[in-house]
Parts: structure tokens; sequence; C-alpha cells
């Protein structure tokens, strides 16, 4: 089975980690659209054309049976839009974990860590609005900008990103948030970095094993349990493959392409 696989960089690689670990049969291509990232900062259009640009590549250079957006943004602004075009195309997207979130806390304090896109999105409102009100939870939301940045440079736990978290969770941490939703698929690379700021053993929610279950779902009739997974990188722009060979533990040379 032919799987494409996008983000705006290299966070969607943890979505493809637990896919690598999960699935047999499965040939990988992951587009890093690093030209246009951050997506978390760009506008609704902008992203749809982005996403619209690289799903043709996809097709028409690999005839892909499925496609992961590996990206909320990505999911937020553009799956509609995706699914009505490419109708015969299976599309799995990513998105907040809130449901999974609200029923783990014990609090019923429950933190999001996401993009400003992602935050504003119709349909995550109406999600985060339904859930609290049902559940009686309290969601303190936070939007990240320039969080992406310092990962995709390998900034894991600089005192800069360091700064910036403890800026963005001080509120969550005095407020008695005990499990927080990484609303992006980058964020679970300073997972360690939230814990530590957060001084207490929080809950992280993200999604990838969820995706990896739904891609099983979809496209289980597909997926060959003789033979092995194979992974292609392509990125659009500069890439940071220290941080590839970090996130995937082991090597693997992302290859320059234009869209």
């Amino acid at each position: 089975m032919k799987l494409g696989v996008f983000d705006s960089g290299l966070g969607g690689l943890t979505i493809v980690k637990t896919m690598l670990e999960s699935l047999q049969g499965v040939d990988m291509i992951y587009i890093a659209d690093t030209k246009n990232a951050p997506y978390g900062e760009k506008g609704a259009q902008q992203i749809i054309d982005f996403s619209t640009k690289i799903t043709d590549y996809f097709i028409d250079k690999f005839d892909i049976d499925a496609l992961v957006i590996a990206c909320n943004t990505a999911t937020s602004a553009a799956i509609k839009e995706l699914r009505e075009k490419y109708k015969n195309l299976i599309i799995i997207g990513t998105e907040p974990g809130l449901k999974p979130a609200i029923s783990h806390s014990q609090s019923k304090k429950v933190g999001v860590l996401a993009t400003p896109a992602t935050l504003n999105g119709a349909k995550y409102i109406l999600l985060r609005d339904e859930l609290s009100k049902q559940y009686k939870v309290d969601v303190f939301e936070q939007a990240c900008p320039g969080l992406v940045q310092q990962i995709e440079l390998g900034e894991i736990d600089s005192p800069k990103t360091i700064s910036m978290l403890e800026s963005w969770l001080a509120p969550m941490r005095e407020a008695g948030v005990d499990t927080i939703v990484l609303g992006c698929t980058h964020y679970p690379l300073v997972g360690e970095s939230i814990k530590k700021v957060m001084q207490r053993d929080v809950s992280l929610i993200e999604t990838s094993n969820a995706i990896t279950k739904r891609v099983k779902e979809l496209c289980g009739n597909d997926l060959n349990k003789t033979t092995d997974n194979s992974l292609k990188i392509f990125a659009t722009g500069d890439i940071n493959e220290n941080m590839i060979e970090m996130i995937l533990a082991q090597k693997h040379k992302a290859i320059q392409i234009k869209i």
C-alpha cells in the first residue's frame, strides 16, 4: 500500500514513527512542506492551496492509495476541501485529542496547546464547547507561536524554548491542570520539557496511536503483513536532518523537491 503523509515540517514524523512500528507492508512517502512552514500562522486559503498541491504531487508521482494529513492545522483548514476534490482517495486527518483528555482528567482541568489556526477552527471550537459543557470541564487554551520553529531547529530544551513554555504553561500549572492536549504534531517532541515546566507528572495526549488505528481500519485489506515497510522523505525547503534521525532513531536523508 502506498501511503502519502504530509506536514508543514518534521512534526508529522511523530505519527510516521508510530505507523512504522505498528503497520506492515506500507510504502510510506513523507513530505515536509518546510518552504511554507509554519502553517499555524497562515490563512485558511493558503493552507488549502498548499495541501492541494501536495496531494496532487502524491497522486501524480506516486499514485498513492491513502493520504494522512499529519498536521492539526492542515486538517482543520483543508480536509473538507480535499475530501470533496479527491473522492476516491482515503484521507485521514489529525485532530486534537480533546475527548480522551477530558475523559482522562481527574482535576477536570484540561490544557490545550495548539497553533492559532487550530484553536480558531470552527470544528474545534464546536467540539470544545460541547465537551466542556457535557463533562463540566475547564479548558485552558494556549496558542504557541514560534514553538514549531524552535522544534524544527532542534531547540527541544534550550533556555529560549523553556522560557516560552514557562510563559504559556504557568497559568495551567497554577490552575491545577493535570492533562494537556498536544494539538500539534510537533509538540510531542517537547513533551519532557513540558513536564519539567509543569513541575508535576501531567498526562500528555497526542493522537499518533489513534491515527495508526484508523489507517488499519480503513486500509487493512491493502496491508501486506509479509513485507517490510519503506519510507521516503521529501522536503520543499531546508530541513534539519539531525532532527529526522532523532525522531525516527534512524538515518534518513530528505530529498529536496519543488511543488
